[in-house]
């Protein structure tokens, strides 16, 4: 009998409940990486233990209470069933396990259950359309310390960022069609999570290119190769080609910046009024950053923003749901698991 494939799906995480305990052990761990919080170690540990830890995890633990189902986290409970549509359309010879980078289900117990059900290939899918240090870079980094440590170690094979790649383009087109039909925005923003400017300025290898000029993300080149900015644009125009949204008619803007340093824009909630006061009444939002609807879709979009478009004037803010365990997106990973071509080594991915 031919050997299981085991395949990894990795998301960021969750905690474990919406109470203040559990969300400050989650954003401890979340932001205690050093991927995450690019700054010295001894600055790391006084912003979070005296600044962020003492009053964010209240206030955090709040919004996830909005949002929270009677199954748990929403990231968790799509992610679980994601796994489950990919283990049954992938077929026997496959063994799927989610994990999250930070809280449950963690990385390591993901791997302990494949190299369990006899998994000596693992197919490591992080779930993050747009490649970033603090997010891919960080997954890639962990499961190559933890599957390293095994004393069998397993061979690794990753999947690339696909943020262009035309099955996820499609199945976020077959989410979102429907819902724009019936909600008939006079325009579309498209959503980003937010990254502090100085790390887009770190993937630049030529230190010449990025954020240097309005348009530098126009284009791919290889000096934005490796830039979250770039990536997002890119995914966002060929969004609204399939979709028919003419460029006047949508905007990219980042959204869940943390701190007073600067990331990067537009800001999505500074840029809703803005766009009320150019004429726009009826608002759709997407969110090609997430695959899976959590916090920042449902409550930091759904909810606050969905408020703030009201309140400065707006008829209507329309979220379109995320991929979630939608069979398209299901169809559109079996493919990408399934394709050669997009698989990589890790030490091909890392270089």
């Amino acid at each position: 009998m031919d050997e299981r494939q085991g395949l990894l799906l990795v998301n960021l995480g969750t905690p474990d409940a919406p109470e203040t305990g559990d969300v400050r052990r989650y954003l401890r761990e979340f932001l205690f990486d050093p991927r995450v919080l690019d700054i010295p170690a001894p600055l790391r540990w006084a912003l979070l233990e005296l600044l962020i830890l003492p009053t964010r995890p209240a206030r955090s633990a709040e919004a996830y209470r909005k949002v929270w189902t009677e199954e748990g986290s929403p990231l968790l409970v799509h992610g679980r069933a994601l796994a489950a549509q990919l283990a049954h359309a992938l077929g026997p010879r496959w063994v799927v396990e989610l994990g999250m980078r930070y809280g449950n289900p963690s990385l390591a117990s993901a791997l302990e259950k494949l190299a369990t059900a006899g998994a000596r290939t693992i197919t490591l899918l992080p779930l993050y359309p747009q490649y970033a240090s603090s997010s891919t870079g960080s997954t890639l980094e962990r499961v190559q310390q933890l599957s390293g440590a095994a004393w069998n170690v397993p061979a690794l094979r990753v999947v690339q960022p696909f943020f262009d790649h035309p099955a996820f383009l499609d199945a976020w087109v077959e989410v979102a069609r429907p819902v724009l039909a019936q909600a008939q925005p006079d325009h579309v923003l498209f959503s980003f999570h937010g990254l502090p400017e100085r790390q887009v300025l770190k993937s630049d290898v030529s230190g010449k290119h990025c954020l240097q000029s309005a348009g530098c993300c126009d284009v791919a080149v290889p000096e934005n190769r490796w830039c979250y900015r770039a990536q997002c644009f890119s995914t966002a125009r060929s969004l609204a080609g399939r979709l028919g949204v003419k460029a006047e008619d949508f905007t990219v803007s980042f959204q869940s910046r943390l701190g007073r340093t600067p990331w990067l824009k537009p800001y999505t909630d500074l840029l809703l009024p803005e766009l009320v006061q150019k004429g726009v009444r009826r608002l759709a939002v997407l969110c090609p950053a997430f695959v899976a609807d959590c916090l920042e879709t449902l409550e930091e979009i759904g909810i606050r923003a969905q408020q703030d478009f009201l309140r400065a004037g707006g008829e209507s803010l329309t979220l379109v749901p995320s991929l979630n365990a939608h069979p398209a997106w299901v169809r559109a990973l079996v493919q990408l698991v399934r394709e050669g071509s997009r698989l990589s080594s890790v030490d091909e991915a890392a270089a």
